[in-house]
């Protein structure tokens, strides 16, 4: 059977005040893969970490105020929803790094198991099993 599930082509972003200690940090506590990392020093121009069931984060240091920002996110102010099969082992390695868990593992009322974290920037992670619902018909090319 072939799967007709596109490749990820939709990456949230966020910027953080210390980029290099949050991607150690989502590496360190959730389980992302680091797949490249732009930058000098302190400072991270670009990064992209990939979640190793599918998909990824795209990352940034903030930009001084005094500095043109074409890309202005707040860091602290993002929120994302990662699907895992296995939630009880996110949630071990989150609490085993020190992760502030905000909502425990629980079941929902359509049928994931999930919880809930903030990292030190003060963005939200949820994971669960939810896989969202199957698309009505396999996308069509351009």
């Amino acid at each position: 059977m072939t799967d007709l599930t596109p490749a990820p082509q939709v990456w949230p972003s966020l910027r953080a005040r210390d980029a290099r200690a949050l991607i150690r940090f989502l590496v360190d506590a959730f389980g992302f893969e680091e797949t490249v990392v732009y930058g000098e020093g302190e400072r991270v121009e670009h990064a992209q970490l990939s979640w190793p069931e599918g998909g990824g984060v795209m990352l940034g240091s903030a930009r001084p105020s005094d500095e043109e920002d074409n890309w202005p996110l707040l860091p602290g102010h993002f929120g994302a929803y990662v699907v895992t099969s296995d939630p009880d082992a996110v949630h071990a390695r989150a609490v085993a790094a020190g992760a502030e868990i905000t909502m425990g593992l629980h079941p929902t009322d359509y049928g994931s198991r999930d919880f809930a974290a903030r990292d030190p920037e003060g963005n939200h992670w949820s994971f669960g099993t939810y896989r969202g619902e199957p698309r009505k018909s396999p996308p069509h090319p351009g």
